[in-house]
């Protein structure tokens, strides 16, 4: 079976919540990993990244697109690309979440996990 391309903008997609986000504020080299970038320095980046989208108020509709356009680097919505991976392991290509909401139903509680006070190191 063929591969799925890395990254599908779904047909469906709207920007506006992009005006929202909290990362807007934040220094984009947080969101994403320089090449061979690995272990605790990783960790680190990662986690600070996603505690800026913990108190993201778009953070739903920010990981909902990234799971539906199968989005293949950095940190969105909370969720990393590790977490994505993990997410895209569970679904049947053949039913992959492409409508509204269905990248969260997909996500379902991956979700809370991603930013959840162990993932972000403070527990």
């Amino acid at each position: 079976m063929p591969q799925q391309p890395l990254a599908q903008v779904p047909q469906d997609a709207q920007w506006f919540w992009q005006e929202h986000a909290a990362c807007r504020e934040a220094d984009p080299l947080l969101f994403f990993h320089p090449q061979n970038e690995r272990g605790s320095k990783r960790v680190r980046r990662d986690r600070a990244a996603k505690t800026v989208c913990a108190a993201c108020p778009v953070r739903l509709e920010c990981a909902d697109y990234a799971v539906r356009a199968r989005e293949p680097y950095g940190v969105w919505g909370g969720l990393s690309e590790e977490d994505r991976e993990a997410i895209y392991a569970r679904l049947d290509s053949r039913h992959y979440p492409r409508g509204r909401g269905d990248g969260l139903r997909a996500a379902g509680a991956d979700l809370g996990e991603a930013i959840s006070p162990r993932a972000l190191g403070i527990a």
